[in-house]
């Protein structure tokens, strides 16, 4: 079996703001719809992790890079708030690349959201 990420991304600030979904009756619906999915990967023994994430707003980004690796540049916020940021995400293991796109197809319609099928290396 191989290992995935299904990857769940938002716009910037909506996660903040409360606005990942439409209304209340969309987000619990959306809430439903994922329990369902999780409880199907995780009876199939197929699910590694998941998680969603806390705001963007939050995060921390550590820059040790520089001339300086043991005094990092540390900054509020994610390494980019240009477009979509990964809001949360499932670590799935398939059997073929066409089992993990249906997994894809699957968390994207619960959750609302389109989702990236990443591949994982190693």
């Amino acid at each position: 079996m191989t290992d995935y990420m299904l990857a769940v991304h938002h716009e910037p600030g909506i996660q903040d703001a409360g606005a990942v979904y439409s209304s209340p009756a969309d987000m619990e619906r959306a809430v439903t719809a994922v329990a369902a999915f999780n409880e199907h990967l995780q009876s199939s023994g197929r699910l590694v992790y998941a998680g969603g994430l806390t705001p963007p707003e939050a995060a921390r980004t550590v820059d040790a890079t520089g001339q300086h690796p043991e005094n990092p540049l540390i900054a509020h916020g994610t390494v980019s708030d240009v477009g979509p940021i990964l809001g949360g995400f499932w670590i799935v293991r398939a059997e073929t690349p066409d089992e993990a796109l249906d997994d894809a197809r699957t968390a994207s319609s619960a959750c609302g959201r389109p989702v990236e099928l990443r591949l994982l290396e190693g």
